[in-house]
């Protein structure tokens, strides 16, 4: 599934789209987590993009008056292509057209979503979402007042998007190890130290991931074709019954929240 890395990365190629028209958008298929508004995407045509950024794991197109949310949910992928090229492919639901390029939205599994918000829902959906967690407002003294006193899993908790967006679960797994905590430590038996060494956890995985261009593990390349490549990075996810490489010890798999989460039970004890 995509997470925060690689939403990032999506972005940033998005970027050179900057500053251009936005000249209409093709619906191939509009079933989608939530069925696409037609009728609104029909209406639109010669839209400048003012602005592209990531809020936690979505795409966001910025208007004069409007703002374009795109989801790319479990297996959501965009391609880059030229204008002329007319070339499809199977689960192909969306085509953003400019004057030279455009770029189409690809989901297998259509968990992702396309919404277009006015300036008013765009504040409602935002103000919902916890802090980034590479900003300054993402810190140990914010942690402490999330968790102090919640007795949720701390995996839960930075898993929830109320409490910080984007770190999903391949990264919480690795920003835990690298922080020497136990996925079911509950948030009010975190201490300072803790709560600071998980904070700058979070940033350095999450940074390191962004710069390989985040993770495939199966589904995920970026817009211009290109495979993640955190994958070859990973300390515990997805590596049951592998060596711990600290300590030699086999990392385990249990389930939190739903989630398989991976750990070492001699480096991550339960505080």
């Amino acid at each position: 599934m995509p997470e925060l890395p690689e939403v990032e990365t999506s972005v940033r190629v998005l970027k050179t789209f900057e500053g251009k028209v936005l000249e209409n958008i093709s619906i191939l298929n509009p079933k989608l987590r939530w069925k696409v508004d037609t009728k609104k995407i029909s209406s639109i045509e010669n839209l400048l993009i003012e602005n592209i950024f990531r809020r936690a794991k979505c795409i966001v197109m910025q208007f004069k008056n409007s703002f374009h949310v795109l989801h790319l949910g479990m297996t959501g992928t965009l391609r880059i292509q030229d204008a002329g090229n007319n070339r499809t492919e199977k689960h192909d639901h969306l085509i953003f057209h400019f004057h030279d390029k455009c770029f189409v939205f690809n989901d297998t599994r259509k968990f992702g979503y396309f919404k277009i918000l006015n300036i008013e829902e765009y504040k409602n959906f935002d103000c919902k979402l916890g802090p980034e967690p590479l900003s300054k407002n993402f810190n140990a003294k914010y942690l402490e007042d999330q968790t102090t006193k919640s007795s949720a899993a701390i995996k839960n908790l930075i898993m929830d998007q109320k409490v910080v967006v984007g770190v999903g679960n391949i990264y919480a797994n690795e920003a835990l190890f690298t922080a020497k905590i136990h996925p079911l430590t509950k948030g009010s038996q975190l201490s300072h130290d803790e709560r600071k060494q998980l904070v700058a956890a979070i940033k350095t995985v999450l940074t390191k991931a962004i710069a390989l261009g985040g993770t495939t593990l199966k589904d995920f390349y970026t817009p211009e074709g290109n495979k993640g490549y955190f994958k070859i990075k990973l300390k515990v996810y997805g590596k049951a019954g592998a060596p711990c490489p600290n300590c030699n010890e086999i990392i385990s798999k249990i389930i939190v929240g739903q989630r398989a989460s991976f750990f070492c039970s001699s480096c991550q004890k339960i505080s």
